[in-house]
Formats: structure tokens, C-alpha cells, sequence
């Protein structure tokens, strides 16, 4: 299981890499959960980040726009990262989220066929009137996209565990695998919760507010020894393999 830090910056980008994050998520929280950065900033991540550490970064909570999000998943795949991450956020239906993704995927992978596309669904979709996370696994897969993920949109405190069962979760890794997609879950989750997510068989586990100081994913900034400490616990996880389920 690999952890993915979300970062707003190059110095906590150093910071996220120094305490043993797999992969660096450029976002800014400020524009929402999947705040999309400036290019700039991205870039200048990817120039910090060595070769062994992987670069995500998100194009926002996406409108159901689909040519200005291909074109804003173009302008993300220049900036030589890994993955490219959307939320599907005014997307209602399966339909609309398949037209928008095939789109971004697209513009991502005629520009570099080695970018991995996540989708991303919300768990709390149902207070926002988007599509249901657990469509997510069957979107990507129709849209030969990388990676299925679950996060939180209402950044309130609440994380997908208000919103989804254990259960939901191991259906929705399941589907993923079964298409032949890596699975990702995140939603303010915290160290505590990493052992459920790692029994639940996740690929990739997202964390910011955990990995920042305070707490405090808008206010904080990542903290090199709570990356540190979940990072340690994830390999500790790792090494005790009858916890897979």
C-alpha cells in the first residue's frame, strides 16, 4: 500500500519525501478537496522530487465541463507528473462522468501514455448531488483510466467512514481489482485508520490534515514527523501479512 501526502508546496513537497511518503499529491485546499495548484507550483515540485518518489496532482472538484477539463489535464500532464487526479463533483450520472473522464483521460495520455488518470468519487456524494462513489471502479475502467479513489468532499471533520461501511469499501477495492485498476481511499482519514484501509486491500492510501501540524490540513503545513510515524506504521502493517484479508 502506497502514501500518498497531499502537498500545497516544494518545501512541504522535501518535507512529505524526508518522513517516507510514496507519493506527493499537489493540491490546494483552498480551492476544495481537490483544489487543482498553479503549474508553476507543480513543476516546480516535480523538480524537487526524486525519481523514486511519484507526483499526483489534482485538477479540482471538476464541473461538468469536459473540454475545459481535458484542456486542464493537458496543461497538468506538461507539468511531468505521474498521476492526474479528478473528482467528479457536478457529475451526476454514470453518463456524464464517462463523457467528462474519457475526455481528460485522453488529453493526459495522448500527451504522455505513462500518466496514470485517477478518478476520484466522493463518499459524501449525496450532499453535494454527485454521482455515487461506488460507480467509480465501472467509469474508470469504460474510460481505460489508472486508478479508482474515494475521498471526502465536505471537509468538515467527517471522514468516508460516516458514509460508507467497511463493507461498501472491500466491494469497491473489489471492483477496482477486478477491472485491473489500483484502488485508492482517502477522506480525512488518521493514522488509526490506516490499518482498516491496508486490511481492507487499497493500493494507495491519501492523507493531508494527519501528515500536517495542528492537524489543521488548511492552516497547517506537513510535518516531516507525523509523515514520519505514518509512514512507519504503513510498512509496519506491511510486515504482518495475515492482515490482508
Amino acid at each position: 500500500m502506497k502514501l500518498l501526502i497531499s502537498i500545497l508546496d516544494e518545501a512541504e513537497a522535501v518535507e512529505a519525501v524526508r518522513g517516507g511518503a510514496d507519493i506527493i499529491d499537489v493540491k490546494n485546499p483552498k480551492e476544495g478537496s481537490l483544489g487543482a495548484s498553479f503549474p508553476w507550483v507543480i513543476k516546480r515540485v516535480v523538480d524537487v522530487t526524486p525519481k523514486s518518489v511519484e507526483v499526483s496532482c489534482t485538477l479540482g472538484d471538476s464541473p461538468n465541463l469536459p473540454g475545459t477539463m481535458s484542456l486542464a489535464a493537458l496543461g497538468a500532464a506538461a507539468t511531468g507528473v505521474d498521476f492526474i487526479k479528478t473528482g467528479l463533483c457536478e457529475v451526476k450520472t454514470k453518463r456524464e462522468a464517462i463523457f467528462l473522464m474519457r475526455n481528460v483521460t485522453k488529453a493526459a495520455k495522448n500527451h504522455d501514455p505513462s500518466i496514470s488518470v485517477v478518478v476520484t468519487g466522493y463518499a459524501d456524494a449525496i450532499r453535494i448531488g454527485a454521482v455515487s462513489p461506488l460507480f467509480v471502479p465501472e467509469i474508470a475502467a469504460k474510460v481505460e483510466a489508472d486508478v479508482a479513489m474515494i475521498d471526502t468532499a465536505v471537509k468538515d471533520g467527517r471522514s468516508l467512514f460516516n458514509y460508507l461501511t467497511p463493507v461498501q469499501l472491500k466491494q469497491f477495492i473489489r471492483d477496482a481489482h477486478d477491472e485491473g485498476l489500483k484502488a485508492g481511499i482517502a477522506g480525512a482519514l488518521k493514522k488509526e485508520d490506516l490499518k482498516l484501509v491496508f486490511v481492507l486491500g487499497a493500493d494507495i492510501v491519501g492523507l493531508r490534515g494527519a501528515a500536517c501540524t495542528s492537524c489543521d490540513r488548511i492552516k497547517g503545513r506537513i510535518d516531516v514527523a507525523k509523515v514520519r510515524e505514518l509512514a512507519g506504521f504503513k510498512k509496519q502493517l506491511e510486515f504482518e501479512p495475515e492482515l490482508r484479508a
